[in-house]
């Protein structure tokens, strides 16, 4: 006579859920369970989807911020993490010394911009 076929865990306790009987929950891990809506609703946040982030809003206003001469010769990347300095590159060495020389007064107007008041500082690299 052949062995009856073993099921995962999570499956024998379906069954004895399904049964009325009490499950193995010796090593089953417990999960934070919620509702869909409110999973969806914290990824959307988290993401940024539906509105923008705040590299997004930059970006949009980044000729208003350094000007449409510098914009033509450099452009914002990302925010960083850890930091909260804004990765800008620059692709000439005038521009880059001159958005150092108004670091100050660029930060001041990102930190104007919608959701853009956590930005600590400016990185500006060559290569853009």
């Amino acid at each position: 006579m052949a062995e009856p076929h073993a099921f995962s865990r999570s499956i024998e306790n379906l069954i004895a859920d399904f049964r009325g009987v009490p499950g193995d929950e010796s090593r089953s891990k417990k999960r934070n369970d919620q509702p869909l809506g409110a999973a969806i609703d914290k990824l959307l946040r988290k993401y940024h989807i539906g509105d923008d982030a705040p590299d997004h809003t930059i970006r949009k206003h980044w000729a208003e911020i350094v000007g449409h001469a510098n914009a033509a010769y450099s452009h914002p990347v990302k925010i960083d993490g850890k930091t909260g300095k804004l990765l800008v590159m620059v692709s000439h060495a005038v521009v880059r010394d001159e958005l150092r020389l108004l670091e100050t007064i660029l930060l001041q107007r990102v930190r104007q911009l919608h959701d853009c008041d956590k930005v600590t500082g400016l990185t500006i690299r060559a290569g853009g």
